[in-house]
């Protein structure tokens, strides 16, 4: 497939830019600075400014996904849901995070008493980021929220699936790697099981 991802240079984006450039696809690789770009086959960098609704739209037309990988809080949704609507793409997918997860019904990680305070303003952009998303009407979008580390890591392949439930381990950690993320994410754009919904990886 043809697929582009908006913030390559990044650590997320670049891991699903590598993942999949290894199996193969056609990736186009968008950064504000593309010289930071890792140099793989099937990437092709180029530069872009993912608050240019236009510029945008323009370098998604023609590809069979749009994955954006970009900070919440040095971004705005209805610039990026625009040029994904402009852009005519069949599948907008989003790395999302993992605030906006519930520990308990009802309840988001985020606004729970111990949740980073360094963190805060990012996961709640990131929250009402999905909110918005769930109440397009068109777009057919994917949202993949990591587990509450999200760090460098393995890439294992081996990873649970969830939904809108925080993921634990046996030991109370929630964590993925950026590597595994990249897997799930690259899985989801070739065998779509989460359209216009929100899931979660991790161990």
């Amino acid at each position: 497939m043809k697929i582009a991802v908006t913030g390559a240079s990044g650590r997320a984006g670049s891991a699903i830019t590598a993942e999949l450039a290894r199996r193969g696809h056609s990736v186009t690789a968008i950064a504000r600075n593309p010289d930071r770009i890792a140099k793989l086959a099937n990437v092709t960098a180029v530069a872009g400014d993912a608050n240019d609704r236009a510029a945008l739209a323009k370098l998604w037309s023609g590809h069979d996904a749009a994955v954006s990988s970009i900070h919440f809080t040095a971004s705005d949704v209805e610039t990026l849901i625009g040029a994904a609507s402009d852009s005519a793409v069949p599948r907008y997918l989003v790395v999302g995070g993992a605030g906006s997860l519930e520990v308990a019904p009802g309840v988001r990680l985020v606004t729970t008493p111990n949740f980073p305070a360094q963190y805060k303003a990012e996961a709640e952009k990131g929250a009402a980021f999905l909110d918005r998303l769930q109440r397009e009407k068109e777009l057919n979008w994917t949202f993949l929220s990591p587990s509450a580390l999200f760090e460098p890591g393995s890439r294992t392949g081996k990873f649970r699936l969830g939904e809108d439930q925080l993921l634990v381990d046996s030991a109370g950690k929630s964590w993925i790697s950026f590597e595994d993320f990249a897997v799930a994410m690259a899985d989801e754009i070739e065998r779509p099981a989460h359209a216009r919904k929100r899931f979660t990886v991790g161990y």
